[in-house]
């Protein structure tokens, strides 16, 4: 059957994505950046990270979860 033959008109059409969360295996593409940080910024990440996490995997949660708050108080 082709899409245009199929009868949506029984189906309501979702506007609101607000209560949408990322699924558990949902990987974004990852584009490489130059970036400059302050030195401090970077020795802390690197504590941070847990075993075998790469501080740079740190520093992108912290800015997605950072994107996330603004997202919602906006």
């Amino acid at each position: 059957m082709r899409d245009e033959d199929i009868d949506y008109s029984d189906i309501p059409e979702v506007t609101d994505f607000s209560g949408f969360h990322r699924p558990e295996f949902y990987r974004p593409v990852k584009e490489p950046v130059s970036l400059r940080l302050d030195a401090d910024l970077i020795a802390w990440f690197k504590q941070q990270a847990q075993a075998g996490e790469k501080y740079q995997t740190h520093i992108n949660r912290a800015l997605r979860e950072y994107v996330e708050q603004h997202r919602r108080s906006a």
